[in-house]
């Protein structure tokens, strides 16, 4: 069976929600997986993905900030929303497939929008990055996140950290900037190795090859200089690894017309 998955930072569902439709309609993954949501669950536009083909929808909202969200054409048996750092502000969400989705065993997909952290890199002097830094740790600490053995997981979404060093632009110019510096690639990794995860974007690109999924909003044209980072993230448990038959950023995204600061990032998988 053919599994398609996309994770994008939509930045606001309702106000970008024309240009889902034109990815959903030209990409046409099996779940879309969406952060920064941006409303409450009542107000999340259900019909138009409804219309669009995605029944089934899971959802973790909030007014304003954050969310995050799984629309899907394929039924799902449960879902689970956990909370991080002893807050409520919507930033996991995961939904398990089984028999309704016709497949023989479960696959658990966890969708998550990680703190960004603020501007200073000191959790001293700067509440958000203290704040990040737990997240980062919690999430190495939850068991339920720690696929072993033949466990089929799959985890995805904006985790706002760009671990390696062609994940961005330029190492040297953003080792003290937050999403890049030591401390915050450090506890990303040891939560992606704690739970044994394979990190597709590296594992199918070589990790001499520049790879970006967010160019700021500050730059007037994001293309000169293509000042990137990759800030969206596709994991598989190790059973999945071999898996993966394909994997694509959709980088053009960030050219359209009011756009997000992210693209779509898509991993097809033989399940």
């Amino acid at each position: 069976m053919r599994f398609s998955l996309t994770t994008w930072n939509i930045n606001s569902v309702r106000l970008r929600i024309n240009l889902v439709a034109k990815f959903i309609k030209s990409v046409r993954p099996d779940v879309l997986c969406l952060q920064e949501t941006k409303c409450i669950d009542d107000a999340f536009p259900l019909k138009r993905f409804k219309r669009l083909g995605y029944e089934h929808i899971a959802l973790n909202g909030q007014k304003g900030y954050h969310g995050v969200a799984i629309v899907s054409r394929l039924p799902f048996e449960k879902t689970d929303i956990r909370t991080f750092c002893d807050k409520l502000d919507s930033r996991h969400i995961s939904v398990e497939f089984g028999p309704g989705a016709q497949l023989a065993r479960p696959l658990v997909l966890h969708n998550f929008y990680v703190p960004a952290g603020g501007d200073i890199p000191d959790p001293a002097l700067n509440p958000k990055f203290e704040h990040k830094l737990r997240f980062l740790d919690e999430m190495k600490s939850c068991e339920p996140l720690h696929p072993r053995g033949e466990d089929r997981h799959i985890l995805v979404g904006d985790l706002n950290v760009a671990p390696h060093e062609n994940d961005v632009w330029s190492h040297k110019q953003l080792l003290k900037i937050v999403s890049h510096t030591p401390i915050e690639c450090e506890k990303l990794l040891a939560a992606q190795n704690q739970g044994d995860w394979i990190d597709v974007a590296r594992d199918r690109i070589p990790m001499s090859e520049k790879v970006y999924t967010w160019w700021s909003y500050r730059a007037a044209d994001w293309t000169v200089g293509d000042r990137g980072r990759r800030l969206d993230h596709i994991w598989v448990s190790r059973a999945l690894k071999e898996r993966v038959s394909d994997f694509r950023i959709v980088r053009d995204a960030r050219g359209w017309e009011r756009p997000s600061d992210h693209v779509p990032v898509t991993v097809t998988l033989d399940l």
